[in-house]
């Protein structure tokens, strides 16, 4: 039976039931939901509980609320994405006119003090968070009637995971130019002491910038959280909102061990991986296989999963270091990763650093 994923829109054949890309339950073609396990892996949606007749207008209002007016400020003109805990509106400030992505939080999200607090304190660190290769937070906000919603500067462009499954494989001097955008957008948050811990190619946007080039911009920081978090907000994170999506987890994410950029350095290298070759560096018909894999395996080398494809050896052991099981053994940073990378990705008369890509971008 053929499977497809509800997300990226991959299909599967096979033993397998989850997405090697997101990490989202597979559908039959054209059939219902595959029935989910009674205990959830890391990354699963755990099956709903029954909601009320209340509850249920009240979803319904957060799921249609195109052509209304929010906060009497944005105008909302249609839905452009859905999750598990929001829906995501294009909206246009009233008196401005700017265009903003708002995102609405679930209703059972909002009602959750713990998620609430944790949020809060979020998009507190992520208005900060201003860089050409970052979309911040602008403002949290919430009506009188309790509906609780982030303001986001509206990005148009291509998903990333849409452009790995249109393309397959994505040209090496692409793929170490948003990789240096990326590290350069990430090394902003770090340096703020915030981690994404979600970093993934469905996190990231490809935009093209008024000069008509492509710029990569990182997405989603909901999961961040603030390095030098004590232990009510470790409990916080604990309260098992979000996850992360399991095929790009660190292993000491994984095993739930204490987070640093390295986790992202990590998650980095996996996407650079998939831009290159169209797959991940590591084999399993199931999520359990892919994170035990990760926690015990070796990344399969680049040449040895493409063979028809001809890389330097540098790349290679760039990506390499960068996916180490050991975070000692990666790079400090993801600027010290994209720094590496570019450099062995580049032709040798190429220039990568002076007044190149990298130093315009990490002198920022």
């Amino acid at each position: 039976m053929k499977l497809r994923c509800p997300t990226c829109g991959t299909v599967y054949e096979g033993d397998v039931k989850f997405c090697a890309k997101d990490g989202g339950r597979l559908l039959p073609m054209g059939g219902t939901p595959v029935a989910p396990t009674p205990t959830s892996q890391p990354g699963e949606t755990a099956p709903r509980a029954a909601i009320t007749e209340g509850e249920q207008k009240t979803e319904l209002r957060h799921s249609s609320m195109a052509g209304q007016v929010l906060d009497g400020r944005y105008h909302i003109v249609k839905k452009v994405g859905e999750g598990g805990m929001s829906y995501v509106y294009l909206a246009h400030d009233v008196s401005t006119n700017e265009r903003y992505a708002i995102k609405i939080l679930s209703p059972g999200l909002s009602q959750d003090t713990n998620a609430m607090a944790r949020l809060r304190r979020e998009a507190a660190l992520g208005i900060r968070l201003e860089h050409p290769n970052v979309c911040h937070i602008v403002r949290m906000g919430e009506t009188e009637d309790g509906l609780v919603y982030v303001v986001m500067p509206f990005v148009e462009g291509e998903v990333l995971s849409d452009r790995n499954n249109r393309l397959g494989v994505i040209p090496l001097s692409q793929v170490a130019r948003w990789v240096t955008e990326i590290g350069a957008g990430l090394q902003v948050a770090h340096d703020l002491k915030i981690i994404h811990r979600d970093l993934k190619p469905e996190n990231v946007m490809i935009c093209t910038r008024a000069d008509g080039v492509e710029s990569a911009v990182v997405m989603d920081f909901g999961l961040a959280k603030e390095r030098r978090s004590g232990a009510e907000l470790e409990k916080l994170t604990a309260t098992g909102i979000i996850l992360g999506t399991p095929e790009f987890m660190s292993p000491e994410q994984l095993r739930g061990k204490t987070l640093d950029a390295r986790t992202d350095v990590y998650s980095l290298a996996l996407m650079t991986y998939e831009m290159l070759t169209g797959k991940l560096p590591f084999d399993g018909r199931n999520q359990q296989e892919l994170m035990i894999a990760r926690l015990r395996a070796e990344p399969i080398p680049l040449r040895e999963r493409r063979p028809d494809l001809s890389f330097p050896e540098a790349v290679e052991n760039a990506l390499l270091r960068a996916m180490a099981r050991d975070p000692d053994a990666r790079p400090a940073s993801t600027v010290d990763f994209a720094r590496e990378f570019a450099a062995a990705a580049a032709p040798p008369t190429s220039p990568v650093t002076g007044g190149g890509l990298l130093s315009k971008l990490f002198k920022r």
